[in-house]
């Protein structure tokens, strides 16, 4: 049986990671892209501020071929434009089905499903209404480490920013916040686990606090009262 052709939509993060584990094991889909979106002024992923060269190593070490799409507004527009533009491209290759790694976020769902459906494209959600403490603890088991990148000054200080997630994060976390960070609360970038051939090295840098200044549909999607986000710089060693 072939499997069916699809691209990944890939943070970087914990749970594009264990999303990606799933899929993999779950041998239906053929992962052909790892679809990242990159701000090209600065260089780094969108939202989770981790710079490209790390999301190069990811790609390397899990096998996958990585394929950009870079943005500079920061707009609704602009990212539709150019996500569309790298999915008719896609879809000229046989792909027709894209994977999320989304867990609850229901008006975020119904978004990309407007989006693809406008050009002929499926939506996968693998990790759909999971319960996201039973998704952490598996992540856990399953040996993944991961830190955090990214962190929204709403629901956690600046002392939350740089910290690799283990059963005492997740005991620490305040009453309000997902264990997933599934509102936006934190973000993360996922360096080891069964997915990776070679463990990602890097050094943490300097923590750094930006004032939100826009969002699109895709990044943001609660009723989080966000006034900006505290980043933790992680730097490649071979740049230390």
């Amino acid at each position: 049986m072939s499997l069916i052709n699809a691209i990944f939509c890939w943070s970087g993060g914990k749970d594009s990671s264990y999303a990606l584990h799933k899929v993999l094991c779950e041998n239906q889909f053929d992962v052909k892209y790892l679809l990242t979106t990159v701000n090209e002024q600065v260089g780094r992923v969108s939202m989770h501020g981790v710079r490209q060269e790390l999301l190069h190593l990811q790609s390397a070490s899990i096998g996958i071929s990585l394929l950009k799409v870079f943005v500079n507004e920061g707009t609704n527009a602009e990212y539709e434009q150019q996500m569309q533009k790298a999915m008719l491209s896609a879809k000229a290759e046989g792909i027709n089905y894209v994977i999320f790694g989304d867990i609850f976020l229901e008006d975020l769902r119904t978004y990309r499903e407007q989006q693809l459906a406008k050009i002929g494209m499926t939506c996968v959600f693998p990790l759909w209404k999971i319960d996201t403490r039973w998704l952490i603890a598996d992540f856990l088991d399953k040996e993944f480490k991961t830190i955090t990148c990214c962190i929204n000054d709403d629901c956690l200080s600046a002392a939350w920013a740089g910290k690799e997630i283990d059963q005492s994060f997740i005991d620490e976390l305040p009453a309000n916040v997902d264990p997933c960070g599934e509102n936006g609360e934190f973000h993360t970038f996922c360096f080891d686990g069964p997915i990776f051939k070679e463990k990602i090295n890097f050094s943490v840098g300097e923590k750094i606090y930006k004032p939100l200044l826009i969002t699109t549909t895709d990044v943001c999607s609660s009723n989080l009262e966000t006034k900006g986000f505290w980043f933790c710089d992680l730097i490649p060693n071979d740049e230390t």
